[in-house]
């Protein structure tokens, strides 16, 4: 499967954005190191700020005529193009750092300099993130070329099969996820070096026309587990259920966090793909006519999918479009494929498809999920908090 590593790309914006805010206030500190609050603006009266940091805390600060407001675009990194602004400008749910007069009396916060990023611009260039890994691809990595650059990854599984050149350079961002982590804001830069075959990896940027090559703009890899089976046993209570791997043919226990993103293939198009799967759907062609003419099927809580209805049929998104599921949906003896973090008795789902029985039965069957980025974040962020 893809990296789903879907990140959470609310949470992604907001830490770029925040990254952005914190190089410039270097500009405000000079060579003195100066106490920040990093969050979100609750309230705003008179000349007092309540900010909400990531972390829970609330704090209210004095903002006082002569303190320093300006407000930068998303993703700005320098105060050339900053906006002047006056304390009347911040709104509820604008994003702020806070820069704390270190000479206020004691008990007292008081702001020196206040760098501000609006909320409506911030969900603006958010979607514009999220559209962009939408259009992104993702895979297992097939081979790494530090020579040129390149990163050649394959998604799909039998007919379906495909692969993409990724061409990277000095200035696309490259990062990895942490071990046992599938949180976007936790991964950390790495250089190209850390990109290994075998690893899943999403990459957003500028397609070429048939799409077998990408430009990049942001590369992000991993080394996760794939895992398919039958659900032996569930534990809602602890959110976890146990399978036997049909690859290792031993017992996996699988958690299930708020994260994960859970969907439920229609039974007309899981027949529809594990006949692909098994060559007898004509290829991604045949694909997409099957997907449209399977019409509309439904899932847990009645939810509607839709089949790409396109000649191209793409996998990913019609995976994308499968109806959300939550552990409560499922049942033991259910079949299951998951993508999920790496461990042998233990791992912790990144992205599950149920519905899968048919396909299971087809020889490239485990390798489906390979089309499927880890979008809870990257991809689409849906169930992504900011």
């Amino acid at each position: 499967m893809q990296s789903r590593m879907k990140t959470c790309l609310p949470q992604r914006m907001v830490l770029a954005a925040l990254s952005a805010a914190v190089l410039v206030a270097a500009s405000f500190a000079g060579a003195q190191t100066l106490s920040r609050i990093v969050g979100t603006v609750t309230a705003a009266s008179g000349s007092t700020l309540t900010v909400k940091t990531d972390a829970g805390q609330v704090h209210q600060v004095e903002v006082p005529a002569n303190a320093v407001l300006k407000r930068i675009e998303p993703g700005q990194t320098t105060l050339q193009n900053a906006e002047n602004i006056k304390f009347s400008d911040l709104t509820i749910g604008d994003r702020v750092l806070v820069n704390l007069n270190s000479s206020a009396p004691a008990g007292t916060m008081q702001a020196s300099a206040i760098i501000a990023i609006k909320e409506t611009d911030l969900a603006k260039k958010q979607e514009q993130e999220r559209e962009a890994w939408r259009n992104g691809v993702g895979g297992l990595v097939k081979s790494v070329d530090p020579a040129t650059d390149t990163i050649v990854v394959t998604s799909g599984a039998g007919p379906m099969a495909k692969t993409v050149t990724i061409h990277t350079t000095k200035a696309t961002i490259l990062k990895r996820y942490a071990p046992a982590s599938v949180r976007y804001n936790e991964a950390k830069p790495a250089p190209f070096d850390a990109i290994h075959p075998g690893d899943q990896l999403e990459a957003r940027g500028t397609k070429n026309a048939d799409g077998s090559e990408l430009a990049a703009d942001e590369v992000i890899s991993g080394s996760f587990r794939n895992v398919s089976g039958r659900i032996s046993s569930i534990d809602a209570a602890n959110s976890t259920f146990t399978l036997k791997d049909l690859a290792t043919k031993k017992m996996v226990t699988v958690h299930i966090g708020q994260e994960a993103q859970m969907r439920q293939l229609p039974d007309r198009i899981a027949m529809m793909l594990a006949a692909i799967l098994k060559g007898n759907g004509g290829g991604p062609r045949g694909a997409g006519r099957a997907g449209q003419a399977g019409g509309e099927g439904r899932g847990p809580g009645g939810a509607a999918f839709r089949g790409q209805g396109q000649g191209s049929g793409d996998l990913r998104q019609m995976l994308n479009r499968a109806p959300m599921i939550h552990l409560s949906d499922l049942k033991k003896g259910d079949a299951v494929m998951l993508v999920s973090t790496e461990g042998t008795a233990d791992v912790t789902a990144i992205t599950l498809l149920a519905g899968v029985e048919p396909i299971l039965e087809a020889p490239a069957g485990r390798d489906l999920l390979s089309s499927w980025s880890m979008d809870t974040s990257a991809g689409g962020g849906e169930g992504a908090t900011p």
